[in-house]
């Protein structure tokens, strides 16, 4: 998705050196106690004892990999928001070493806890940057992070030991990652893709229960957000970023499972890219009802922010006359809300609340 990963046209691929060259402290010191340290019987039964109390260790079937966790994680890097604000949501703000690739503010309750995990960079960071941080676990939202072109591949993290997670809702069934661009999909994403995530993530932490506590938590503010909520007839176009030749929702990403949520229908469900660029001649054929536009912190294309959105569809030629602009039917979103994300939950309340304000709730 556009917000977390940036559009193929404008990646630039970190410069990554052959992992042989680094070394982190952790790594070191591990080989050094190898070395020289010879644990007494009782100290390995203490050891194995306390892992089975914790249910570890735990195996994590994961896009392609299965994922070894020997013990929960006490230094994790979460390399993308999406992951990052699941694992601050589960209260394991105190096992992160680092977090990156942030585009909004984080989610409204949960900035206490962020505030105590270190930011590793805004975008995307080195390996070594990562490296540095001793991760024992590194997690993503997408593929293209943890892949070639990214921050490393997942291969790399292994090689030391490092075991990585990706978000299921990049690699789910029916997704292609190689088809350009952000991807495309046959098979409509759902929120069950989400929760999955939630699930793994916590079990992976030795942290099922509340897992299970914030799924619930999830499901239960769809379900209130949706009820009574019947918009079969309304259309909605979602806008991410970019002026010109802008970035729209196709049918079957996370804006493809708020329109589900809500009843309604995409202007540009007949396409299974998951961001395509489409002109603003096609948009004025479609003539949505309702235009939800993401509201972007980050700087990397025209039109980020709503304001510059807005702007630009009252006084473009062609977007000034659509119906949702001539009525100002906008339904302002955050960038995460537009991505797999637990803050697609929040997407979901803010178009059915849009909705009712726009009088097509009935």
């Amino acid at each position: 998705m556009p917000v977390l990963r940036t559009p193929a046209l404008l990646r630039t691929p970190a410069l990554l050196r052959t992992p042989a060259l680094l070394r982190t402290p952790a790594l070191l010191l591990t080989s050094a106690l190898l070395l020289t340290a010879c644990g007494s019987a009782d100290g390995d039964a203490a050891k194995t004892e306390k892992a089975a109390a914790t249910g570890h260790p735990v195996t994590i079937d994961n896009c392609g990999y299965k994922v070894t966790m020997k013990s929960a994680p006490k230094r994790a890097v979460s390399l993308n928001q999406g992951t990052t604000e699941i694992l601050l949501s589960l209260g394991l703000a105190d096992r992160m070493a680092g977090t990156a690739t942030w585009t909004d503010p984080v989610m409204k309750g949960l900035e206490k806890a962020n505030a105590t995990v270190p930011r590793l960079a805004d975008n995307n960071p080195s390996f070594e940057k990562v490296l540095d941080a001793e991760p024992d676990f590194v997690t993503a939202s997408f593929v293209s992070t943890l892949g070639q072109g990214g921050v490393a591949t997942r291969e790399q993290f292994e090689k030391l030991g490092v075991p990585t997670y990706v978000s299921p809702s990049d690699c789910a069934a029916g997704k292609d990652n190689d088809s350009g661009g952000d991807g495309s999909r046959s098979t409509p994403l759902t929120l069950d893709a989400v929760y999955g995530e939630i699930r793994d993530l916590a079990r992976a932490f030795g942290v099922e229960k509340r897992g299970e506590e914030l799924v619930a938590s999830l499901k239960k503010r769809v379900n209130t957000a949706a009820a009574g909520l019947h918009a079969s007839d309304v259309s909605l176009m979602y806008w991410f970023a970019n002026s010109q030749s802008p970035y729209l929702a196709g049918c079957c990403g996370a804006p493809g499972a708020i329109t589900h949520a809500v009843g309604a229908k995409n202007a540009f469900a007949d396409t299974h890219d998951e961001w395509p660029q489409i002109n603003w001649e096609t948009v004025a054929d479609r003539d949505p009802d309702v235009i939800v536009i993401g509201d972007l912190t980050r700087r990397q294309q025209t039109a980020e922010t709503a304001k510059a959105k807005i702007r630009f569809l009252e006084t473009n030629r062609v977007t000034r006359n659509l119906t949702a602009v001539k009525k100002k039917r906008y339904v302002l979103l955050s960038g995460q809300a537009m991505n797999p994300s637990i803050r697609t939950i929040e997407g979901i309340e803010k178009v059915a609340a849009g909705l009712r304000d726009f009088g097509f709730a009935k």
